[in-house]
């Protein structure tokens, strides 16, 4: 009876195990399936030029430094944070997961695909927007290059901190999300030291600006370091 008694209690579990599987690939065919059919709407947001689809050229996004993940099953590579969170909201609209991509230099796992998704390379997001000598205040892009900033500072005669090992091909965006530091940071301080307020894009597409421009700023709440 013991024998019958657990001989159901497997085949029910493993009855349950098979709808599991079951019911988990139909989802994730449909997520995929489901990207193929928004692939011309975002194409139509960032531009042919601007997308990879072949697999040989997405393969280079399925991992980072040190760690490896899955294929994504689209890189794209904006400019704007319009064109951001025009592929959020489609996101939200479609269930398709989005990886924000700085060099992937990173030894963490956080720009590495886990179930294929669109990859969001920052890589042609990469202008220097201001530095002002006088208020000690650099305004850059994501894709910025670390070393790239530095050169620009120094030739002001100026210095940004931050070093990284990879800081001659990290970017300043992948610098931003994992709290980067180098040897100088045992004097100077991380990243997140050297950052006073950000322009963000939500996971509903939302645009927002958090912080400041000056070292004090004390009105309200503190939203960049919700970030950093």
């Amino acid at each position: 009876m013991r024998q019958r008694a657990t001989l159901k209690v497997i085949k029910g579990l493993i009855d349950l195990i098979l709808i599991f599987l079951i019911e988990l690939n139909y989802n994730l065919c449909g997520i995929f399936m489901l990207l193929e059919r928004v692939i011309r709407k975002i194409e139509d947001i960032i531009g042919r030029g601007d997308l990879l689809r072949d697999e040989e050229d997405r393969v280079c996004y399925s991992y980072d430094a040190n760690t490896t993940g899955s294929l994504p099953d689209l890189v794209v590579f904006p400019r704007t944070p319009e064109q951001v969170s025009r592929i959020m909201i489609l996101a939200n609209e479609y269930g398709f997961p989005v990886i924000p991509r700085g060099a992937g230099s990173g030894m963490t796992g956080g720009s590495v695909p886990v179930v294929g998704g669109v990859v969001v390379a920052m890589t042609k997001f990469n202008r220097i927007l201001e530095i002002d000598p006088d208020e000690l205040i650099a305004v850059v892009e994501p894709g910025v290059v670390n070393y790239d900033l530095q050169q620009e500072a120094q030739g002001l005669g100026l210095f940004f901190p931050p070093d990284p090992a990879s800081y001659k091909y990290s970017t300043i965006g992948g610098n931003v999300a994992e709290c980067a530091g180098g040897p100088r940071a045992v004097k100077y301080g991380v990243m997140k030291d050297y950052v006073l307020g950000l322009q963000v894009v939500l996971p509903t597409g939302e645009i927002i600006e958090t912080g400041t421009r000056t070292m004090k700023g004390v009105v309200g709440y503190d939203l960049t370091r919700l970030f950093v």
